[in-house]
């Protein structure tokens, strides 16, 4: 379902990314709306599918984890394993915190988190390398992070 998105609506989604703690009637006052108008145009993006919920963000290191580490995994051979298959095994490691299908030279995109490089050695072997098809790897350690996304408009 496709939502016209006028600025404020937009000025709306920007101040809901940066904190989706604030309530209608605090990001009315920012935006010169009433309450219930705000509450309104929050009610019609989100049954429209625009906000697709809201959520709090962990910070990986916070907790102990400071090591954040992209992997590329190409199947060995995707006709004895399905994907299903791989993508239900994938999602049951802990550390695997986002798996993406993607097409190109990989045929997943995996972020995978660990305490530190041993931590993620262990992880890759143990884990990640005896999945079912699991065929090339390659790795690419992240080293900073500029930007987190946020609304697009």
């Amino acid at each position: 379902m496709s939502l016209d998105l006028d600025d404020l609506d937009r000025q709306l989604l920007r101040a809901l990314s940066r904190d989706s703690t604030q309530s209608a009637g605090a990001l009315g006052r920012k935006l010169g709306l009433s309450q219930p108008a705000t509450w309104r145009r929050i009610r019609r993006m989100q049954e429209a599918g625009v906000i697709a919920g809201r959520r709090v963000i962990v910070d990986p290191e916070a907790l102990g984890f400071g090591v954040t580490v992209f992997l590329g995994v190409k199947l060995a051979a995707k006709g004895r394993v399905s994907l299903e298959d791989f993508e239900r095994a994938v999602t049951a490691i802990p550390e695997v915190q986002l798996v993406q299908h993607v097409l190109g030279l990989f045929d997943y995109r995996l972020r995978v988190t660990a305490r530190d490089l041993p931590d993620f050695e262990r992880v890759l072997r143990r884990r990640i390398m005896t999945l079912p098809g699991v065929g090339q790897v390659e790795a690419n350690v992240l080293l900073s992070e500029e930007r987190r996304p946020g609304p697009l408009g």
